[in-house]
């Protein structure tokens, strides 16, 4: 081989060499994008499905509240006439004790005590008055619930809206009981913040998807030491910035799988506990209030989410912004 073609083979070779280049690069941009593309799309169903779910929730709160509203008032109502009711009878009690003295009306008097016997009347003057209380009671714990629905719900998760993170707390904890109340005790410590100008919506769905992850986590470890675990909720202000941290006793996550937790469709629960939803939605929303989203967890200890928010709406305006996370 002479020179020239010495010279034309390696002018090949750096031309094969700078399109492979050139390929490879295309290729990754091509799967950002793509990558990109799948985030927006899966964002986008989720807000639609938020909407959804929050229109939903807000309407049957809605009917719910009317029949509980006008039952509680009758439950009033028969209290009070009860208890209003409770004079007369005692002074119907003594004319018929006086009755027993009268010849003519001994056997009246007589049927009537034997008809109280036959009631149990003192039980149920005794009964009836708890009775209405605990039923009372009952309709106030669901007037408390459909309250804290349609404060969750927020349907328009189109527009932000401002948020007392307390209180959102709060109606969580009240819709998400079912899945902790009977594994976990929850203790709180809310500091006193400014509301929060963000999509209120979004924000309930994360605390949710957190408080119900702890509650699960706590689940599995009870299953084997059959000890009641804490769920903890702290907030508190940090500069231009407000923390929530969401602490549970739980199994905790393995170091191995730490990396992967926020991965769409990822999840270490069992068949029909979980759809690996839950933390790639709360990525998704502190993504897009520009927040940062963190967690440290210890096998056998527990695991603790953080989520920091900025106070500013410009920066929730803006959409986009990397999160940044750590684990």
């Amino acid at each position: 081989m002479d020179d020239s073609q010495a010279c034309g083979c390696g002018a090949l070779r750096a031309a094969l060499a700078e399109a492979h280049l050139a390929l490879d690069g295309a290729h990754n941009e091509i799967t950002a994008e793509i990558d990109a593309r799948e985030r927006v799309e899966t964002q986008l169903r989720q807000a639609q499905k938020l909407e959804a779910v929050g229109r939903l929730a807000a309407g049957v709160a809605h009917e719910i509240n009317t029949p509980v509203q006008f039952v509680n008032d009758s439950l009033h109502f028969v209290r009070e006439a009860v208890n209003d009711s409770l004079p007369l009878l005692a002074k119907l009690r003594e004319l018929r004790q006086a009755a027993l003295e009268v010849p003519a009306l001994v056997a009246e008097a007589t049927d009537t005590g034997a008809l109280e016997d036959e009631l149990d009347f003192d039980y149920l003057l005794t009964e009836m008055p708890k009775a209405l209380s605990r039923a009372l009671d009952g309709l106030g714990r669901i007037a408390n619930i459909v309250r804290s629905l349609k404060e969750f719900a927020h349907p328009d998760q189109k527009t932000m809206s401002d948020l007392h993170l307390a209180q959102a707390i709060r109606s969580t904890l009240t819709i998400a009981a079912h899945e902790y109340k009977l594994v976990a005790d929850v203790e709180t410590e809310l500091g006193d913040l400014p509301p929060l100008r963000c999509h209120a919506g979004e924000i309930n769905q994360v605390l949710l998807n957190l408080i119900v992850n702890a509650a699960h986590a706590i689940g599995d470890r009870v299953a084997v030491t059959q000890q009641r675990g804490t769920i903890t909720i702290r907030t508190r202000a940090d500069g231009d910035w407000v923390v929530i941290e969401i602490a549970d006793t739980g199994k905790g996550i393995p170091a191995e799988i730490q990396e992967r937790v926020f991965d769409p469709f990822f999840t270490t629960k069992g068949v029909g506990k979980g759809t690996g939803q839950g933390l790639a939605l709360a990525r998704s929303v502190m993504e897009k209030h520009a927040g940062e989203l963190s967690f440290v967890s210890t096998v056998d200890v527990g695991t603790t989410f953080t989520l920091r928010l900025p106070t500013s709406t410009s920066a929730v305006q803006t959409e986009g912004d990397a999160v940044r996370m750590t684990g």
